[in-house]
């Protein structure tokens, strides 16, 4: 039986791997350039598809005619000379044919299709709006493209290349499982997937998308964990006779408050702080408090979250109910106190990413 596998997604900072600045700033601009038509791009992409889906309401003046979105060589009364997915290739290999390399332009095709066929049913109710792409969106790309993997002399990093831009990867004191997966990409244990490049602020990171074997335990699909999250305790979950509650308030909302408290005195202090690189030097201990927030609060969330789908896992659990957390959504939204310190969508995708992977189902109520 082939294993089960998930798409997970890593950032990796990239370097252009060369001593020559006027290369490093060649391969930099050119990249920013392809950023810009591919901003360009995806908005031309879901406005003519919102368009196609339309068009039918364009001709009721027209009565006696019968108009139908497709291929005039596959149905009778199409009106489109290719399919409706080649529609907008085309449009947009006529506008930036020769700027930007093929791949980009099909894997953003690709992508955008794929999301607006998901989401144009929520577009027709009004409960979303039709997308709109900014200029920072990430460049789409094929595994195919990347070439010449290998490690660094100093077996610390990798070099690769890629639309024969040479990059290097800059792992530092990473202490997560990058290293680790790059080597299994390099091995061929693992492979790689359509992944995106993001550039910024000046540097460049890979998101590279890698398929993964999901986890393989003994689960009991009769066995239910019921679980809740609230500010009191982070995560209380139940199965059966067995309750156990994850994490409390001390240990996360008070310690997230005295963090507020520090950047609040930070601001009142940036007056007398000394300049020299204007707001950015004055600035600098209030964003240093700021990002410590952001690393708490993501390195707790995913301590719950593990410990979570842990206990699940050792009860045999296949099923994972999250107990009234919509309601919860809903009052949160309307309590500024509550939607500014306490991550309930964040909490709740992690669990969601663990719980795939372990291959338990979660159903939110």
């Amino acid at each position: 039986m082939e294993k089960e596998t998930m798409i997970v997604t890593r950032k990796i900072q990239l370097l252009i791997d060369s001593d020559d600045k006027e290369v490093i700033r060649a391969a930099k601009d050119q990249l920013y350039d392809w950023q810009r038509i591919c901003f360009r791009a995806a908005n031309m992409i879901m406005s003519h598809h919102f368009v196609q889906e339309q068009v039918k309401d364009f001709f009721y003046l027209t009565e006696e005619i019968k108009l139908k979105i497709a291929d005039e060589k596959k149905e009778a009364n199409g009106i489109l000379n290719s399919s409706r997915q080649n529609t907008t290739y085309k449009l947009l290999s006529n506008h930036f044919k020769g700027q930007i390399p093929t791949n980009i332009l099909s894997n953003l095709n690709n992508t955008l299709i794929s999301s607006f066929n998901k989401e144009k049913d929520a577009y027709w109710k009004g409960e979303k709006s039709l997308r709109n792409y900014k200029r920072n969106i990430p460049l789409p790309f094929g595994a195919e493209v990347i070439s010449k993997l290998a490690k660094t002399s100093d077996h610390r990093n990798f070099t690769f290349r890629l639309f024969q831009i040479p990059f290097r990867t800059y792992l530092g004191k990473d202490r997560s499982d990058k290293k680790i997966m790059l080597e299994r990409i390099l091995g061929g244990t693992l492979k790689l997937r359509a992944s995106h490049i993001q550039l910024d602020k000046g540097k460049v990171f890979l998101l590279a998308a890698i398929a993964i074997e999901k986890e393989q335990h003994v689960l009991d699909p009769m066995i239910i964990a019921e679980a809740s999250l609230s500010i009191e305790h982070p995560v209380t979950v139940k199965i059966g006779r067995h309750e156990h509650a994850i994490g409390n308030r001390e240990e996360f909302l008070y310690r997230r408050l005295a963090i507020q408290s520090a950047v609040n005195r930070g601001k009142k202090a940036v007056t007398f702080n000394r300049g020299g690189h204007g707001r950015k030097r004055k600035m600098k201990s209030v964003e240093d408090y700021r990002n410590m927030e952001k690393r708490y609060v993501e390195y707790k969330l995913h301590v719950y979250s593990r410990m979570l789908i842990d206990f699940c896992v050792k009860h045999r659990a296949a099923t994972l109910l999250l107990i009234n957390q919509q309601e919860k959504e809903e009052i949160a939204k309307e309590d500024h106190y509550l939607l500014q310190n306490w991550s309930y969508y964040s909490l709740k995708d992690k669990i969601n990413y663990k719980a795939e992977m372990a291959g338990i189902q979660m159903i939110v109520e």
